[in-house]
């Protein structure tokens, strides 16, 4: 049944993990619409959502579909370092308390930051942050990722100002996002390690624009380093 082909010669398998994809990227979406953007017949398309539903991976509402509870449990195990989680608990947690902005846990995937985790601080996330986890890669978090990886990922053609830009975040362990990606929010980050020369994954705290990026990059650093001792078994 998996390998059996699809449309294209996809699986059956392929053919459900892109109409998840779908669903994920749109977040609500109507049946005519997923079966469009993943070049499936819509009785196929129908089909896979319908199976989807019955395991809880995907539910219905109203005429469309959205993410079910069965994937967010599942996405919420997902880590790229089996002690991530628990190393950055205690740490995050003392750098709330000390700055009162959010922090997060932020990882690069697929040429984007994807954001695991939020601590919340004393103002509410915006909107605009609360209801998203995919971010473009030049987040601050996304920036300290890039800069300390591997030169081939897929992320496009990059600025020419980025090689000074990313040297100059290497040397100094930080990178900031003043407003850059969301208006109103501004960002320092920093990387996490778990033992190899490229970062795992990226510490990163809120705040608004009118805040000391600098200043906050210093407690910042130190909790980013309490985390990646805990990930190196320290």
């Amino acid at each position: 049944m998996v390998s059996s082909p699809g449309a294209g010669g996809r699986s059956v398998l392929e053919g459900a993990f892109e109409l998840l994809e779908a669903v994920e990227r749109a977040t609500e979406a109507g049946l005519t619409k997923l079966s469009a953007e993943c070049g499936l017949p819509k009785t196929t398309a129908y089909r896979l959502l319908e199976q989807l539903v019955a395991l809880g991976a995907v539910e219905r509402r109203g005429a469309g579909y959205q993410m079910g509870p069965r994937m967010y449990r599942l996405g919420q195990g997902w880590q790229p370092h089996p002690r991530l989680r628990s190393a950055s608990e205690e740490p995050v947690r003392r750098l709330v308390r000390a700055t009162g902005a959010t922090a997060g846990i932020a990882v690069l995937r697929k040429g984007q930051t994807l954001v695991l985790d939020w601590t919340p601080g004393e103002a509410a996330l915006p909107a605009a942050v609360a209801n998203n986890v995919a971010w473009p890669w030049f987040t601050a978090s996304g920036k300290v990722l890039v800069a300390g990886a591997r030169p081939d990922l897929p992320l496009g053609p990059l600025p020419a100002s980025w090689r000074q830009e990313a040297a100059t975040i290497r040397d100094r362990g930080v990178a900031y996002d003043r407003e850059e990606v969301v208006e109103g929010v501004s960002c320092v980050a920093v990387p996490l390690y778990g033992g190899g020369g490229a970062p795992v994954a990226a510490l990163c705290v809120l705040t608004d624009p009118a805040h000391h990026l600098e200043r906050l990059a210093h407690v910042t650093q130190g909790a980013g380093m309490a985390i990646s001792a805990g990930l190196r078994g320290r």
